[in-house]
């Protein structure tokens, strides 16, 4: 939905946007659902865009630069869909059966919604709160989606229980055009979230009739409503301060009595609640996000109505400008002169050219030996203390980050929790570019909270430029909380500020890129040395090395078992038949199968 208004709240234009998901879009399909809107719409003065799955300053960012494609030189407020409805409630001040329309002005507010998804967002003054909108899958307590599965699933357990079908499963199939039990079995698998939404219907209508399926189904689904409702108050205020709690979503606004018994829960658990539904459109919200002075002014502002100010080192966003002046300086994203005229080049000559400025890789790295050698160390004493080596990085950095960790269980029979890779914008970027992860400050420092980063550990943040954000606000947060860090970088003109300097910055000088900027190049090249350095010294000093052997590689495999075997030929002498027969009474541990016979 999308409303062009006046300052007055006169509805000029009106469409009908349908759902949208920023987590579901990729960026052609944001733009062309924000293209098909502006179609039908005036230019507007100002844009407020509330959105589903908006939940990080990345997304916002998506969506605000979407939004300038379609409205160029429109200021824009990008938030999320909570938020708007939340605002859209407006104050019990507005209702004249409020006592204290005054206080009820800054009492909080907290949104218990409950449509196809669910969740509960609070707002008092600028701290915020939400409990749920997890998705279907992992959340949406209370919601049409969960009453309707649970149907599914309750009519399913009485008729293997009682061997009859219940008559709130005939209605099921009713509604799903279907003729039997086994039926469902196929109509599930390919059902969308909406179709099993739709089911909740059956379930308030057989409730009406007293059904008690469908009672114990929707109990349940008030319980888990209330106390989202009242956890998510309790993160914003004390116990029985004034509290509106606003209820949304068609679940809530459709089902009176059910919404009458949600109401009663949550008097009787919190004193001093103001229940009211949402009696507006949510995307009322938005319009008076759009219509606020400071954002006409022309200045972009978030949604909890702050001014935007420019990013600063410390701050949650990317890089200010001083810092975007010095990445500009830094030699990968300066033009090599060696390769200028790379396009002109013939083919054996253009190899020579990449090759021989991968031999300059090696030199520089050796100007950084005894750093290499102290980050070594580092990261040996963390693991002897049992901490964790975390990688962290984004793109090409990121990348090799992860492959490094992967090899190092099957390589050394290290616990998979001991090397960890950390990749800006998760498992896809692994494989693709994740537009604005890389940018996203507070992410990386999430990043670390969540992987639970403390001080026996280590964390080496890996950026080519020194300057991704991503890695900064991972290694800064990483810092806080103890652990020592590391930078690998390829920027020796960089300076840090104190709070962003790592205990230890890596910084060798291989000069810029064949090709300008390209960093998956030399650059990522050396970044394989580096790490390969770091856990194979590492290992060695762990004891998992003998001579230059791997003792501790998993032989998971007949070329790995066939490795094993002539490792322990190597170590004792003894012939292939006598080393396999150890190896299998030793479960392939091939050092506590050497360790038995030096015994013997």
């Amino acid at each position: 939905m999308a409303i062009l208004a006046n300052d007055q709240d006169q509805v000029l234009a009106r469409v009908e946007s349908g759902p949208a998901n920023v987590r579901l879009l990729n960026d052609q399909a944001l733009h062309r659902h924000l293209q098909e809107i502006a179609r039908d719409l005036p230019r507007p003065s100002g844009l407020a865009i509330g959105m589903a799955g908006a939940r990080t300053t990345a997304d916002r960012d998506r969506i605000r630069r979407a939004a300038q494609r379609v409205w160029p030189g429109v200021p824009c407020v990008a938030t999320n869909d909570l938020e708007t409805a939340l605002r859209a409630a407006g104050t019990p001040a507005r209702r004249s059966n409020e006592p204290n329309p005054s206080s009820a002005r800054t009492m909080a507010r907290v949104l218990v919604l409950s449509g196809t998804g669910s969740c509960c967002f609070g707002r008092y003054g600028k701290q915020t709160a939400k409990v749920g909108g997890w998705g279907h899958i992992l959340g949406d307590k209370g919601s049409g989606y969960e009453i309707g599965l649970r149907s599914l699933k309750a009519v399913v357990y009485y008729f293997d229980r009682d061997g009859r079908w219940p008559e709130l499963g005939r209605d099921l199939l009713r509604a799903s055009q279907l003729n039997e039990p086994n039926d469902l079995i196929d109509w599930v698998r390919q059902a969308s979230k909406a179709d099993i939404a739709r089911l909740a219907v059956e379930v308030f209508l057989a409730w009406d009739r007293k059904d008690p399926v469908a009672r114990d189904i929707l109990e349940a689904a008030a319980q888990s409503l209330t106390r989202d409702a009242i956890d998510c108050a309790r993160r914003l205020v004390k116990a029985g301060a004034p509290v509106q709690f606003v209820l949304a979503g068609g679940v809530l606004l459709r089902q009176t009595r059910f919404a009458q018994v949600v109401s009663r829960r949550i008097r009787r658990q919190w004193r001093g609640a103001v229940i009211s539904p949402l009696d507006r459109e949510s995307v009322w919200g938005a319009v008076e996000l759009a219509g606020q002075p400071g954002l006409l002014a022309g200045s972009s502002r978030q949604a909890d109505g702050k001014s935007q100010r420019p990013t600063t080192a410390g701050s949650g966003g990317g890089l200010n400008e001083p810092e975007r002046r010095e990445l500009a300086l830094s030699p990968t994203e300066q033009r090599n002169p060696r390769s200028m005229g790379l396009d002109k080049l013939p083919l054996p000559a253009a190899i020579d050219l990449m090759l021989q400025e991968d031999r300059r890789i090696t030199k520089a790295l050796m100007a950084e030996k005894d750093k290499i050698a102290r980050a070594v160390r580092m990261i040996t004493k963390a693991l002897k203390r049992k901490g964790r080596l975390f990688y962290v990085g984004a793109g090409t950095s990121g990348r090799l980050g992860v492959l490094d960790a992967s090899e190092c269980p099957p390589t050394f029979q290290t616990d998979p929790t001991m090397v960890q890779g950390i990749i800006a914008g998760g498992q896809r970027a692994l494989w693709e570019a994740v537009e604005g992860a890389e940018d996203d400050r507070p992410a990386g420092a999430r990043a670390m909270e969540f992987r639970g980063v403390r001080s026996r550990d280590t964390v080496v943040g890996i950026a080519a430029s020194g300057r991704t954000p991503f890695v900064r606000g991972a290694l800064r947060e990483a810092k806080r909380r103890g652990a020592r860090t590391i930078l690998l970088s390829f920027n020796p003109n960089l300076r840090l500020a104190p709070g962003d300097r790592p205990d230890l910055c890596i910084l060798p000088k291989i000069g810029p890129e064949i090709l300008t900027g390209s960093t998956r190049l030399k650059a990522g090249t050396a970044t394989k040395l580096v790490l390969n350095i770091f856990t194979t010294l590492a290992m060695v000093r762990l004891g998992k090395v003998l001579s230059n052997l791997m003792i501790d590689v998993k032989a998971s495999n007949e070329k790995l078992r066939d490795r094993a075997v002539r490792i322990l030929c190597e170590l004792t002498g003894v012939d292939a038949e006598r080393a396999r027969t150890m190896l299998v009474k030793s479960q392939w541990k091939i050092k506590d199968a050497w360790r038995k016979l030096r015994r013997a």
